[in-house]
C-alpha cells in the first residue's frame, strides 16, 4: 500500500491547483452552474469507479447522516465559497488562505475526535493565522480592499465548511469505501448548489470553449475525484491534524502560481507570510506525543 503520508502530500499539490482553474473557467460560465457540474461530474466519475469495484451500498442512518454533512459542508457551503471567493480574490491569495483549513479542522477534532493539541500546537496556530494576516491585511487596506476583505470572507466560509467536512470523512474513513463516500457526498452537495444555480442563474449560459472545457476537467477529475478519494484514503490511518501537516505545501504552491501565471506581487511579506503560514500549519497539525482516541464507531 502506498505510504499515507505520499497520498497526503499529492492531495495537498492537487488541491492547489484549484483556484488558478476556477479563475480559468469563470469568464465562460455562471458562478454556481460551474460549481454544480465540477461536483456532478467528480461525484459520478467516482461511483462509477467503486460500482466497478462493486463497493458495498451505505447502510444505517448513522453512515449517511455523516455523508450528508460531509456533502453539505465540503460540497455545499465549500464550491458556493470558493466559486465566488474567485470574483474577488487572486488565485494565489485564495490558496493562501485556505491553508487556515487544517487549523480550523484542528480544533474540531480536538472537540469532537478527542485528538490532541499541545502547546506547540497552539503555537503553530497563532503563527497561522499571523502569516495569513501578514499577507491578507496590505491587499485589504490597498484600493478595492473592500472587495478583497469580502472575497476573504467568502475563503473563510468555503474553508470552514471543508473542515467540517474533514471531520465527517474522518468518521467514515474505516466503516465505507472511499470512491462510494466521497461520490456520494459531492453528488449530495452539488443538490443546493444545483438548485440555487437554477434560481439565480441561467445554467444554458455556458461557452463550451477549450478553455472551459480543460478547467472542467481539471477541477472534477485530477483536482476533486482523484484529490477527494486520495485523501479519505490517506484519513484511515493518519489523524486529521496529523494529515493537514501536509498543508504547509499549499501556500508554497499557491504563491508561486499566483506569481508565475497571474502576475501577483511576490513582495518581502508575501514570501514571508507565506513561510509564517506553512510553518504555523506544520505546527498546529503535528501529531501530539499521546495517541488519540479513535472516534467512536456507532
Amino acid at each position: 500500500m502506498v505510504n499515507p503520508r505520499i497520498l497526503a502530500a499529492l492531495v495537498m499539490v492537487l488541491w492547489a491547483s484549484c483556484y488558478p482553474l476556477i479563475t480559468l473557467g469563470l469568464d465562460y460560465a455562471p458562478h454556481l452552474t460551474f460549481a454544480a457540474l465540477r461536483a456532478i461530474l467528480a461525484g459520478g466519475v467516482l461511483l462509477g469507479f467503486a460500482s466497478l469495484r462493486r463497493a458495498q451500498w451505505p447502510r444505517g442512518w448513522s453512515v449517511w447522516g455523516w455523508i450528508t454533512l460531509a456533502g453539505l459542508g465540503m460540497t455545499g457551503i465549500g464550491y458556493f465559497g470558493m466559486f465566488h471567493a474567485a470574483e474577488f480574490v487572486s488565485p494565489g491569495l485564495a490558496t493562501v488562505i485556505e491553508s487556515l483549513q487544517p487549523l480550523i479542522a484542528a480544533i474540531l477534532a480536538v472537540i469532537f475526535l478527542r485528538e490532541r493539541l499541545g502547546p506547540i500546537g497552539w503555537l503553530g496556530l497563532c503563527l497561522g493565522i499571523g502569516g495569513v494576516a501578514l499577507i491578507a491585511v496590505p491587499r485589504m487596506l490597498s484600493a478595492g480592499g473592500g472587495s478583497t476583505a469580502f472575497g476573504l470572507a467568502l475563503v473563510v466560509m468555503a474553508t470552514s465548511g471543508v473542515a467540517v467536512g474533514n471531520i465527517a470523512i474522518k468518521t467514515l474513513s474505516t466503516r465505507i469505501d472511499a470512491a462510494m463516500a466521497m461520490g456520494l457526498q459531492l453528488l449530495i452537495g452539488a443538490i443546493p448548489i444545483s438548485f440555487l444555480a437554477l434560481l439565480t442563474e441561467t445554467p444554458t449560459a455556458i461557452d463550451w470553449s477549450p478553455q472551459f472545457i480543460i478547467s472542467l476537467l481539471g477541477l472534477a477529475l485530477p483536482g476533486t475525484a482523484l484529490a477527494y478519494w486520495l485523501w479519505q484514503i490517506a484519513l484511515q490511518t493518519l489523524d486529521v491534524s496529523k494529515a493537514a501537516a501536509f498543508s504547509f505545501l499549499v501556500p508554497i504552491i499557491g504563491v508561486t502560481v499566483g506569481a508565475m501565471f497571474f502576475s501577483e506581487p511576490f513582495t518581502l511579506n508575501v514570501i514571508g507570510g507565506g513561510a509564517l503560514a506553512a510553518f504555523g500549519v506544520y505546527l498546529a497539525s503535528r501529531p501530539s506525543s499521546r495517541k488519540s482516541q479513535p472516534a467512536s464507531q456507532t
